[in-house]
């Protein structure tokens, strides 16, 4: 991880003992059973490699509040003030819907058991077994439920053969994270829980005043640790943004791989925190 200049948002320990920290509570989160979600989540991820973080940028995306970036240090609120973990990898994931990935190619989704799920358009499958949930055309939703599936489709980009659980639209509209828990737009992050344990509110300062929220509103910068991803890794957030049209706007305002500020522990976002 790159190093960080002091910031208004920095308070107590320096980064790699708040990492340190981080580790511990999510050791002791894990013996309690909090973020193990079911037996099939606990199953260890493949190590991938990952880009070099990207250095701190200068200058704010376009459409963000001028009062709430780190440019603007005499501004910051005291809500958002916390531990400034330093400066994270960002990308998004969203939420494939089968009734807009047309292809006249079909591969069976396959439940964990082997069991045939629905046959769909290869272009929808492709897209599913990156994102890990997705809605079918018929209704419903499907899920990640376990890797290694000898039955399934290879995924082309993961090289991964995964197997799908099917679930409720009306309790999972947006798929189900690792924790177990569903997920939601612009909320919902995916992260290493070595680094930030599932369950973990973290403000993000690059975020916040971005017009995400449908109506025109602006986003408040608070999201939250419910989900985790094969090739997330160290300092990296993987923001869920649930429509891909969604992603293609964030894509627009705040780029892949561009990095943002972490910070926990600010009051702003302490109602997004999870217990066990």
């Amino acid at each position: 991880m790159q190093p960080r200049s002091q910031s208004p948002f920095f308070h107590g320990a320096r980064t790699l003992s708040t990492f340190a920290a981080l580790a511990v509570v999510a050791g002791a989160l894990g013996a309690c059973g909090w973020g193990t979600g079911s037996s099939y989540i606990a199953e260890p991820l493949t190590p991938a490699t990952e880009p070099e973080l990207p250095a701190s940028r200068g200058g704010a995306p376009p459409g963000r509040k001028a009062s709430v970036t780190l440019e603007a240090k005499e501004h910051v609120p005291d809500e958002v003030r916390g531990q400034n973990l330093g400066i994270f990898r960002n990308t998004y994931y969203d939420f494939p819907s089968e009734t807009e990935l047309k292809d006249e190619r079909k591969v069976t989704v396959r439940g964990p058991a082997c069991e045939a799920i629905a046959d769909v358009p290869r272009a929808f499958y492709e897209a599913l077994c990156v994102q890990g949930s997705g809605s079918l055309a018929r209704g419903g939703t499907v899920s990640f439920a376990k890797r290694d599936c000898a039955c399934a489709e290879v995924c082309p980009r993961t090289s991964q053969r995964i197997c799908f659980e099917s679930l409720d639209a009306k309790s999972y509209p947006w798929g189900r994270g690792a924790a177990g828990r569903p997920i939601a737009p612009l909320r919902s992050i995916a992260a290493d829980t070595q680094f930030l344990p599932m369950g973990t509110a973290v403000y993000v300062p690059e975020i916040d005043g971005l017009p995400l929220i449908e109506g025109g509103g602006l986003h408040d910068g608070c999201l939250v640790v419910e989900d985790r991803g094969l090739k997330v890794r160290d300092a990296h957030i993987d923001i869920f943004t649930g429509r891909p049209r969604t992603t293609e706007l964030v894509e627009d305002m705040l780029p892949s791989n561009q990095g943002v500020h972490v910070v926990v522990g600010t009051k702003r976002c302490a109602r997004l925190g999870k217990t066990p």
